[in-house]
């Protein structure tokens, strides 16, 4: 049983819409994973907000994502949604969880199995649920380096992009970018420091997610060479990653994936990221971008990132993090699935 006899629940995250208009990568990632799995042939139910637009037949029974409308209360929904989406799992025979922790409480009580793919732990307290379900669900990690230890992986699968919707930029704009959350995690802050010192113009890309980080360490700055443009829709995407001559992804956490580094590296612009979380797995050291550990190596490493050649820096990506290379190794992980009902 698979392919054209597969009935496939995708359960997709109801924050933003799918695809998002702006900022949403798991929202992204579900659109992407869908659209590619349709096109194959599969038959795919995507439960997500009724606004969202797909190819696959779409299940919502909420009207909007919660953070584009603060008039619906986001647990309400929540419940909502997860509730309807298990209320339908005999019609299907697999649900592939994007949702977080939350619907791993009802798995349980269906006899369709669950996938989960953990797009990163925001707290070492979710780990409760995620080990009550072990074994029970099964687990698909984004990197390697987001593995929790106590918990068991069918697999780990990269995200991939479309790369069509990302080409290669021949010729950057001779500005540094920033292009992210604001927010501590993500490294706005150090992102501008590397700029001064270099006395390079920066665009500074993303949704407010910290305001009095953003009033403290970011708004002082903006000025004639660092700008702030907000979030960046599909529309303008492409352009604003392409456009730069780095993406200075200087964060200060354990970064489980990192949509935009490959986004960015697609469009053939370099990226100078620390070497913390699933960079390792992305950067390739004087290939498509540096790894660094401080500033002063940052710094250093924006001058180098002018001898990378912008199509090897996208011929690095073309192959290990394409929409299709990602929809494979989804496939792969449901025929294991199936198979064990067999």
């Amino acid at each position: 049983m698979f392919r054209n006899e597969l009935r496939l629940a995708m359960l997709a995250p109801i924050s933003w819409r799918v695809p998002p208009r702006h900022y949403g990568p798991w929202e992204q990632i579900v659109s992407t994973l869908t659209e590619g799995l349709v096109a194959r042939g599969i038959h795919v139910t995507l439960f997500a907000t009724a606004d969202s637009l797909t190819m696959a037949h779409l299940d919502a029974v909420c009207p909007r994502g919660y953070s584009e409308d603060p008039s619906l209360d986001a647990k309400v929904w929540e419940g909502l949604h997860i509730a309807h989406c298990f209320e339908r799992a005999s019609d299907f025979d697999l649900i592939h969880n994007h949702f977080d922790f939350l619907p791993l409480t009802y798995s349980r009580l269906v006899q369709t199995p669950v996938l989960t793919t953990i797009h990163g732990f925001s707290s070492t307290r979710l780990l409760p649920a995620y080990r009550e379900y072990n074994g029970h669900v099964q687990y698909v990690s984004i990197s390697h380096a987001d593995r929790a230890k106590e918990l068991d992986y069918l697999a780990t699968v990269h995200h991939g992009i479309a790369l069509e919707k990302f080409p290669l930029t021949q010729k950057d704009e001779g500005y540094l970018l920033f292009f992210g959350r604001i927010h501590p995690d993500k490294g706005c802050a150090e992102a501008i420091e590397v700029a001064r010192r270099l006395r390079r113009r920066l665009v500074i890309a993303g949704i407010i997610q910290d305001e009095s980080y953003f009033a403290e360490k970011v708004q002082p700055h903006l000025g004639e060479w660092v700008s702030f443009i907000g979030p960046v829709g599909s529309d303008r995407r492409a352009e604003t990653l392409g456009g730069a001559v780095a993406l200075l992804h200087l964060i200060n956490f354990d970064e489980p994936f990192g949509l935009s580094v490959v986004e960015a590296m697609a469009c053939g612009t370099p990226v100078v990221a620390m070497a913390r979380g699933s960079m390792p797995e992305i950067v390739q050291q004087g290939v498509n971008g540096f790894l660094v550990h401080n500033l002063d190596e940052a710094t250093q490493a924006v001058e180098f990132c002018a001898e990378l050649g912008r199509r090897g820096v996208r011929a690095s990506v073309e192959q290990r993090f394409s929409a299709q290379r990602m929809v494979d190794d989804y496939i792969a992980v449901y025929e294991q699935i199936t198979r064990r009902r067999i």
